[in-house]
């Protein structure tokens, strides 16, 4: 990206000026290294969500941001229903509710490593994934309503899991306001059969080992150490939020021009909060975070099975689960005044610090986890939100390293076969249904992950608390 278009306003903080349509400004973060190799694009979608009826304060850009559809990934922007403010299917994305859980162990690194092998097949044989994975859990019309209602609070109900998860889980395991009946039958179709399924992609389930600790205190409130075991697990509302997306971007491309809006770019297609359509949306794309919630909690209870299989009498406790692309309805401080606003995190996490309501009792005092993935063989971390984190970029952070070259670039360069024994040398096993895919993953396709969250840490969104390694990998 060009440097000379922006106004540097701190060392990790770089404002895009007013220009053209825009109603606010855009605002990146990240370092300068980091902004410079980002894509033109980046700046573009910037100032083209800046130009969206009803925005607030900035169109915001975290470290990891790079060209996205419609919103840039990496893209966070609020809006205001009472000033004509949308909800945008494109500032969401396709993939809703995409997410991180971290789960707990109870054991080190010392203790899997002769069982590594093992537990790598056995949890490959456990975790349906890859483009079009089914599970064993097929959902009849009455069962599928009731899990795009519950989210993870159906699936516990079900028997996935314990209620002691929900407290850990973003709005405690189910989003309110979702609404099944404005899902199509498409999407409930696509969906199915795909409960309790990574899918494809760059979603996967790693097992890792604490490799480092950056602030002690918030570790102690997570229970991390180093060398503990932990497991994430990244996947979202598969191909029903797929087809959420794709309904709703169409039909609001049609509905626009008769709601006044002017669409800058049509992958931003909106439409107003207080319309029927955009309403039609929110009860979708809520749906859809339910549904992700529920694919995650399900997982969970696979997961827990196959490490139960391998080690006897383990436990493990969920450290927490947060998303990545929604759109939520909170409250932010705004020029001193508290607003009621509808906020776009499209690649991005939310990261409310210290105090904040929506926090269990055990994480008030250190801050919210912020779980971001690494890419195989790199680093994944935990960061906790910071102090004063709701008036930067309405209490958000990044989600991942961020792509530094297209999937076509990757498999172009890198055979899968190649990169499984690369990693496999570095003791890091990979399990995939797919080579390609696992080319398309590449650890060399995406930024440093830890300048990344070395720029969220310094810009002030999320602090760093630990360092991931990874030691497994099934991968979708």
């Amino acid at each position: 990206m060009d440097l000379k278009k922006l106004k540097q306003r701190g060392e990790y903080e770089w404002e895009l000026p007013l220009a053209g349509r825009m109603r606010v400004p855009g605002i990146i973060y990240a370092s300068r290294e980091l902004v410079a190799a980002m894509d033109e694009k980046v700046a573009e979608q910037v100032a083209n969500v800046a130009a969206l009826p009803g925005i607030v304060a900035a169109s915001y850009a975290m470290p990891d941001a790079h060209w996205g559809y419609g919103f840039p990934i990496g893209g966070v922007a609020a809006f205001d229903a009472a000033e004509g403010g949308v909800v945008s299917a494109g500032g969401v994305g396709f993939d809703i509710s995409c997410g991180v859980r971290t789960l707990l162990t109870g054991l080190q690194a010392d203790d899997i490593e002769s069982a590594k092998p093992r537990l790598a097949d056995v949890l490959f044989a456990r975790i349906p994934a890859g483009v079009g994975s089914t599970g064993a859990l097929r959902l009849d019309a009455r069962g599928m309503d009731a899990m795009l209602k519950g989210g993870a609070r159906w699936a516990v109900q079900e028997g996935y899991g314990s209620a002691a998860d929900l407290e850990r889980i973003e709005e405690r395991g189910c989003v309110a306001g979702a609404d099944p009946g404005a899902v199509s039958a498409q999407a409930k179709k696509r969906q199915r059969d795909e409960m309790g399924t990574l899918g494809s992609g760059n979603h996967y389930l790693e097992v890792q080992a604490v490799a480092e600790i950056f602030d002690a205190a918030a570790a102690r409130a997570y229970g991390l150490a180093v060398g503990d075991v932990v497991v994430s697990i990244h996947c979202g509302s598969r191909g029903l939020g797929h087809q959420i997306g794709t309904d709703y971007l169409r039909e609001m491309v049609v509905a626009a021009p008769a709601a006044g809006i002017a669409l800058p770019d049509r992958e931003l297609a909106c439409a107003p909060l207080q319309s029927a359509l955009g309403q039609r949306y929110l009860g979708a794309m809520r749906a859809g975070i339910n549904c992700a919630l529920a694919n995650r909690q399900i997982l969970t209870h696979l997961a827990r099975a196959a490490f139960v299989e391998v080690f006897p009498g383990i436990r493990m406790p969920l450290l927490y689960d947060v998303s990545h692309n929604t759109c939520k309805e909170e409250t932010h401080p705004v020029d001193g005044q508290k607003r009621r606003l509808f906020v776009h995190r499209k690649g991005a996490t939310r990261a409310f610090g210290p105090g904040h309501a929506e926090l269990p009792a055990e994480y008030a005092r250190v801050g919210q986890p912020v779980l971001i993935g690494g890419s195989m063989g790199t680093a994944s971390w935990v960061l906790a939100g910071s102090a004063g984190i709701e008036e930067r970029a309405f209490g958000s952070a990044c989600h991942g390293a961020g792509r530094a070259m297209s999937r076509h670039e990757a498999t172009r360069r890198w055979h899968g076969r190649s990169v499984v024994d690369d990693l496999a040398a570095r003791g890091i096993l990979i399990r995939s249904p797919s080579l390609r895919g696992v080319a398309e993953e590449a650890p060399f396709a995406y930024k440093d992950v830890g300048a990344v969250v070395a720029s969220s840490d310094h810009a002030g969104l999320a602090r760093r608390v630990a360092r991931l390694a990874p030691l497994v990998c099934v991968k979708g």
